[in-house]
């Protein structure tokens, strides 16, 4: 393969700015933006620039080569895509808003495509029609669509990005959880050879549905999930995916429940105040709206509901907060001071925590009134235990006991069972060994492209800025020219050595601009390996710098050359 010629960033289109971008947010946003890999186009969609493509091709080239190791093999299907096979899983619905759905000039029905379950589903029913044509894996590197309401963060949370899906496919479930472990495996190799830092982690299946899933996380403040770790086992989960057990009490002893005054008490705060108890002896009752009707949620009062663990319990279903005329249309729903015994039609879940046989202050169904002693399984009846609380940290493991850490992270990759959902809805078949129908297993497994560049910069930047691994870096040395002709002249000498020797090259050859400036562009584009021409470029030295740690030696040309390339 040839040389990669040597990039003159007086040819190069990227433009470095002093300045962060005004409506950026997070640390990966203002630097990529600064450093010339990326600008905004929309909200939520962004162009890559030369060096950002370098960058994202760098992932991509990574990823493709741990899939083509399992065994897999490179498809790509189409981004736009008919509805009839998202309409007969379920999904043209499900989605809701997120679901890019445009017409063609017929009036025929599209999407944008999330995420490809069922155009796969489709292509494998189409091409495989005997157990001889199984097991496979398939995947493809395409950018996906979802129309996020608020896009954030740059690339983190975008309308369209970059993706890595793979699904395979298999006779039993025996060779699903083989086709599994080894995308797991492939993963761990990908994320190692990309430098990240990252957790696995339990994790709900949500739309894609399915059994066995399973998270990588990236750990960065930027992140918007939030998952919990235990120091003392290897228990670590998303905490959407946090169960805990539902561990009954005996309340033999405990009085008949007793209404109580507890005027200007709406809150918990107040209650617990008015009351002298922890607010953790009160019963929380959140009132929200499933497709219309009314549930209730029930929590212990020192907790908050997670409205996500609530969402996915309930999904497809739509979520809603109650309202001011839902509580005038049922004068029965006292706010303030809702209760769940005599709670008449209205579905009640609760927290695993309100087990049966606790016993709470709660609200009595009538104004600036409370009742205490109320025992669930006796007073009231709970219709579906989920746990529905927001994670804290000091929350016992669910397998040790042990307090939990929380920690922010961005997800990076996903791993599912999916079983015969798809395959189900599509009728996925082909002829078994016995020459029966045998209907196929599936499994599904992303990693996003786009998201791990962002991610990267999250974890690997410091005050000066980017600060790429070498793997994925845009070049492997970065060649300064601090600005005379006599340095220029040198650096674009061991450039071409070194591009001759098989590095990628960049190198500042720009007139005009000062050696500050220069310096400050080659620290802001995190290239791993800096290396100056300058003071002594007469002498035929130049300085090498190591971005990450700021070390510096002074070298021959010859010496340099040797050093980089061995």
């Amino acid at each position: 393969m040839a040389n990669a010629p040597v990039q003159r960033m007086s040819q190069l289109m990227a433009k470095t700015l002093r300045d962060d971008p005004a409506d950026a947010e997070v640390l990966s946003h203002k630097l990529l933006v600064r450093a010339g890999y990326v600008r905004r186009t929309a909200a939520g969609i962004w162009t890559w620039l030369p060096l950002g493509k370098k960058v994202l091709a760098n992932v991509e080239r990574i990823v493709r080569e741990e899939m083509d190791a399992i065994g897999a093999q490179e498809v790509l299907l189409p981004a736009l895509l008919p509805r009839e096979p998202y309409e007969a899983t379920g999904r043209w619905d499900e989605y809701g808003a997120e679901l890019f759905r445009l017409q063609d000039r017929k009036g025929g029905d599209y999407l944008l495509g999330p995420t490809h379950e069922e155009i796969f589903t489709l292509m494998v029913k189409d091409q495989a029609s005997s157990y001889k044509d199984l097991p496979v894996i398939l995947y493809q590197i395409q950018s996906k669509f979802r129309d996020e309401a608020r896009p954030r963060a740059g690339i983190l949370r975008g309308r369209e990005f970059l993706m890595k899906d793979s699904y395979s496919f298999d006779l039993e479930d025996e060779g699903l959880a083989k086709s599994y472990a080894l995308h797991r495996q492939a993963y761990q190799k990908v994320f190692e050879r990309l430098g990240l830092d990252y957790r696995i982690c339990a994790a709900t299946a949500g739309a894609m549905g399915g059994s066995k899933s399973e998270e990588f996380l990236a750990p960065a403040e930027a992140g918007e999930d939030t998952f919990a770790d235990c120091p003392n086992c290897d228990f670590a989960a998303n905490t959407e995916a946090i169960a805990y057990e539902l561990k009954p009490v005996d309340a033999a002893g405990v009085p008949a429940a007793e209404d109580i005054p507890t005027p200007d008490t709406p809150t918990i705060e107040t209650l617990a105040a008015s009351l002298g108890v922890p607010a953790s002896a009160t019963l929380k009752n959140l009132l929200v709206k499933v497709d219309g009707e009314i549930v209730a949620v029930g929590v212990p009062g020192d907790r908050e509901v997670d409205m996500d663990k609530v969402e996915a319990h309930f999904a497809p279903a739509v979520v809603e907060m109650v309202t001011e005329a839902d509580f005038v249309a049922r004068p029965d729903l006292v706010r303030g001071y809702v209760g769940p015994q005599g709670l008449g039609k209205v579905t009640y879940i609760a927290d695993p925590r309100v087990a049966p046989g606790t016993a709470w202050i709660t609200g009595a169904n009538k104004a600036d009134t409370h009742a205490k002693n109320v025992v669930a399984g006796r007073d009231f009846e709970v219709d579906a235990y989920v746990d529905v609380v927001v994670a804290q940290e000091g929350d016992p493991c669910p397998k040790c006991g042990t307090g939990l850490r929380l920690d922010r992270a961005i997800e990076i990759g996903h791993i599912f069972q999916l079983g015969r959902k798809y395959a189900d809805a599509l009728k996925l078949d082909v002829l078994g060994q016995n020459g029966k129908p045998v209907r196929v297993t599936m499994g599904s497994y992303g990693i996003g492209v786009s998201r791990a560049v962002a991610a990267l910069a999250e974890q690997t930047a410091d005050d000066k800025g980017l600060c790429w691994p070498a793997e994925v870096a845009p070049a492997d040395v970065h060649v300064v020219a601090a600005g005379k002709a006599l340095q220029t002249e040198l650096a674009l000498d061991v450039s071409e050595k070194l591009s001759a020797a098989g590095l990628r090259v960049l190198v500042d050859d720009r007139a005009g601009v000062s050696p500050g400036v220069k310096f400050t562009d080659s620290e802001l584009m995190g290239v791993p390996r800096i290396l100056v021409a300058g003071r002594r470029a007469a002498e035929g030295v130049v300085e090498l710098k190591d971005r990450r740690t700021g070390e510096r030696e002074e070298l021959t040309v010859d010496e340099a050359v040797a050093r980089l390339t061995a």
